[in-house]
């Protein structure tokens, strides 16, 4: 298959680099030092089970529009902050018309997917999420990895009318289970999406808040039962807009993020090297939808208000 990784950031360009080391055809798009560095000296990936260093094919997003056709992929994996997805669909609308290349979402919230799908169709829709890991940048051209990196992915919407061809979601899924990482096929994406949310609501916040990493969140008395409430409270507003999402879910995801390594969250690495932090589409998204349904969220809205009010730091 041929892919483009769109974002090669932590996440995009370690699955990337795990597809380039199973034969896949992959280009990669990313900006500045670090497209410099990964087109003069190839990508670096290093993980406990996974090391990567070889050329790729990195394109800026200029070069893609003007040198490159829809017609040349079959799969585009958006890996970039939740809050680029609606400028960069404006961007790339016409681009993405020349073409029935599947789009596959592997970013965080719950926004993503219906705004893909306004955009290219439902049938060209994958939702998606990773699992367990933790990636950044360390050095322009260079990528450090933790996590099992399991990935989550369905078609969207849900088993609806207009979705994509399931065929085609576990081609996908095969080809990324083939480079080494746990795949998941779900025929209820939308579920799955909103189970992570409660990972990165109870977590990304307040890891940007305090400093502290997914383990010492989870496990320390003084943390855990603000992080098991916010996971509650973000179930409350999935169900009050639709999605059946049970108490068994909330337990799951506790369990889940118990048995996690020490893992940085993506919003304290922001944090730290002072990029915007994803507030609006992870917290914000369950406070706008709390204020619509009338579901009470006191934990999410004062960790949220919290970080929002941190000296110096850029919400986006």
């Amino acid at each position: 298959m041929r892919w483009l990784i769109v974002g090669a950031g932590g996440i995009g360009a370690t699955y990337g680099a795990r597809l380039v080391a199973t034969g896949e055809t992959v280009t990669f798009v990313a900006r500045g030092a670090h497209l410099a560095a990964m087109q003069s000296e190839g990508l670096t990936v290093q993980h406990a089970t996974f090391q990567f260093q070889a050329p790729v094919d990195a394109v800026s997003e200029e070069a893609l529009l003007a040198e490159r056709s829809v017609g040349e992929f079959d799969v585009i994996v958006l890996t970039f902050k939740t809050q680029e997805t609606a400028p960069w669909l404006a961007r790339f609308a016409d681009w993405l018309g020349g073409g029935e290349a599947m789009v596959l979402s592997l970013q965080n919230g719950v926004d993503n997917e219906p705004a893909i799908a306004e955009t290219v169709g439902e049938a060209r829709t994958l939702g998606g999420l990773a699992v367990k890991i933790g990636g950044h940048i360390d050095a322009p051209g260079s990528v450090v990895v933790d996590g099992e990196a399991r990935v989550v992915l369905g078609v969207w919407p849900d088993g609806s009318r207009g979705a994509a061809d399931p065929y085609r979601a576990q081609e996908v899924g095969d080809a990324l289970e083939r480079t080494g990482v746990p795949v998941v096929v779900t025929s209820k994406i939308e579920v799955e999406l909103w189970r992570k949310l409660m990972i990165n609501v109870a977590m990304n916040p307040l890891s940007a808040l305090t400093g502290l990493d997914t383990r010492t969140l989870s496990h320390d008395s003084a943390f855990a039962g603000a992080v098991v409430q916010m996971m509650r409270e973000v179930k409350e507003v999935g169900v009050a807009s639709g999605v059946p999402l049970l108490d068994k879910d909330v337990k799951d995801m506790v369990e889940l993020i118990r048995g996690f390594e020490a893992i940085k969250t993506s919003m304290l690495v922001d944090r730290e090297k002072g990029r915007p932090l994803e507030l609006s589409g992870l917290s914000g998204t369950v406070l706008r939808r709390a204020e619509a349904h009338g579901v009470e969220v006191p934990m999410t809205a004062l960790v949220h208000g919290l970080v929002a009010r941190m000296d110096g730091v850029e919400i986006a």
